[in-house]
């Protein structure tokens, strides 16, 4: 069943801008964008339009995420996919989005901005962060549009992918299931991309940002059903990446490349897990919670002493303290070892 029914129809049956690039028409020369002509001080084609959905980066990403080039559209990040799924499928003042809490705040912040109720499951800390599917399809009712879970989750690092499937299932003909896999890098189970073609209602969010070193460039891509990813692409912005992004994409994913984050990522969870043992049971940390990303969670007796310890010591990182359930917690990110050598030296230094 196609989810396009539960999808605005005013933008189902929307036309889309018919840009200079969009009618795929190539000519040597090019009168047709109101472009400038001389290339010679923009670096070498910066004064021409970008294809609206590259084509060589579409299919090597496609690749990599084992599916198909139409069912796959790229964009900046992963925060203008979650923004145009909610314009795409929510009217202001009458459908509502259901996330969990704590989790990325862009799902709130997106759907405030939309003006969509956002219901959150509260996960509780003393358990683990753990999901009950049960409590959260509880939330879902008629009005229900999109349901967002993030996993590994930011900021606790759980990792929620052995209930997919079954959540996809229950959502059917109902909700877009939206699976947010900016860390999945870093965890040791397959992408939700390989159910996208059992389920209609399922979509995934992945980003080059975080294992592949691009956070800069802003290179994200919406994993869907052809039918959903066309409403997207519909909807969006003409020339959604700009020419360098697409070639910084294009070359973190060469063959060499790619083995060199793989390298890395794995360097990341072995660091992540040598930090882990030598924060837990430390003076001045009560709990360090099991992450699959490439962070930790960690909750201390005196947060904000921890945090100004670290800022003097040259370390920045996450306090979460004022967001409800995570009270005296911060997000440490993975560094280099110099970089978690440092930070474990500023946290022993203020036990002493």
């Amino acid at each position: 069943m196609s989810m396009l029914a539960r999808a605005r129809a005013e933008l189902v049956a929307l036309t889309p801008y018919p840009s200079a690039r969009r009618s795929g028409l190539l000519a040597p020369i090019r009168l047709d964008a109101n472009e400038s002509p001389w290339d010679d001080d923009a670096g070498g084609m910066l004064n021409r339009y970008p294809d609206p959905q590259p084509p060589l980066l579409r299919e090597r990403l496609a690749a990599l995420y084992g599916v198909t080039a139409p069912q796959l559209w790229l964009g900046r990040g992963s925060d203008e996919a979650i923004d145009l799924l909610l314009r795409a499928f929510c009217r202001a003042g009458c459908d509502n989005v259901v996330g969990l809490a704590p989790s990325f705040g862009m799902y709130r912040i997106g759907a405030t901005v939309q003006g969509v109720e956002f219901r959150a499951h509260a996960l509780a800390a003393a358990d683990g962060f753990a999901l009950d599917a049960g409590a959260l399809l509880a939330q879902v009712d008629a009005a229900t549009k999109l349901v967002f879970l993030c996993s590994p989750n930011n900021p606790s690092g759980t990792l929620y992918h052995a209930q997919i499937a079954d959540l996809a299932r229950a959502l059917a003909g109902r909700a877009v299931l939206v699976v947010d896999e900016a860390y999945i890098e870093f965890a040791d189970v397959p992408s939700a991309a390989a159910l996208v073609a059992a389920h209609a209602n399922l979509a995934v969010l992945r980003t080059l940002s975080k294992a592949h070193g691009l956070a800069g460039a802003r290179v994200g891509a919406l994993i869907a059903q052809a039918d959903i990813v066309d409403l997207v692409a519909r909807i969006a912005p003409p020339y959604p990446l700009p020419t360098p992004s697409v070639a910084a994409a294009l070359a973190a994913l060469e063959p060499p490349a790619l083995a060199r984050t793989r390298e890395r990522c794995a360097l990341l969870v072995r660091e992540r897990e040598r930090v882990r043992e030598a924060l837990a049971g430390g003076d001045g940390i009560e709990r360090v919670w099991p992450s699959a990303g490439n962070f930790l969670l960690l909750r201390c007796a005196d947060a904000a002493a921890g945090f100004a310890r670290l800022l003097a010591a040259g370390i920045l990182v996450r306090d979460f303290s004022s967001q409800p359930g995570l009270d005296a917690c911060l997000r440490v990110s993975i560094g280099t070892r110099e970089h978690n050598d440092a930070l474990l030296a500023a946290l022993a230094r203020g036990r002493r």
